[in-house]
């Protein structure tokens, strides 16, 4: 369990890359960083239970179980305050896309993350293709288009014209 939690953490950790500019809070590594300080802490406790279990230690089995207790609980209010605070972070990452589909130039280096972005998630927009209408580059191009990686990957004659949402 503490391989596979390790495992996940770095995959986290690795992928934030790809999407930091989305992410202003740097605090959003952070859930990344507690998957991989349990990890370490079940590494631990699990040596604790096994060496317990070997010495048939009562002391040591006893002191196993407080911490798988502890550590059950822990689990409960994080689901509980993830829950809770759902919302919370949904408008901000939403409030946070909206800014950078706003800088979006087809240049700068924000405009490659959103491309990408919308190429890997197969995605248009925050929520849809009508969020670019209020974008500076749908103003800017004059032929009511979105950026072609909001394009199916299938469409063969996709302009990202809003006229064929079809292809988008």
């Amino acid at each position: 369990a503490a391989a596979g939690l390790s495992y996940v953490g770095a995959y986290v950790i690795n992928t934030y890359k790809s999407y930091d500019n989305f992410l202003q809070d740097k605090y959003a590594l952070l859930p990344a960083v507690i998957i991989i300080s349990v990890a370490v802490v079940m590494f631990v406790i699990g040596l604790i239970g096994c060496c317990a279990t070997f010495r048939e230690s009562r002391v040591g089995l006893g002191l196993f179980l407080a911490i798988i207790l502890v550590i059950f609980i822990a689990e409960v209010s994080a689901f509980v305050l993830g829950f809770v605070y759902r919302e919370k972070v949904k408008t901000d990452v939403q409030g946070t896309m909206r800014s950078v589909f706003e800088q979006y130039d087809g240049k700068n280096p924000e405009s490659t993350v959103v491309d990408y972005l919308q190429e890997q998630l197969h995605c248009c927009g925050v929520k849809n293709y009508s969020d670019w209408t209020t974008t500076q580059w749908f103003n800017s191009t004059g032929n009511n288009s979105v950026p072609l990686s909001c394009c199916q990957q299938d469409a063969k004659n996709c302009t990202g014209r809003l006229d064929q949402p079809q292809e988008l």
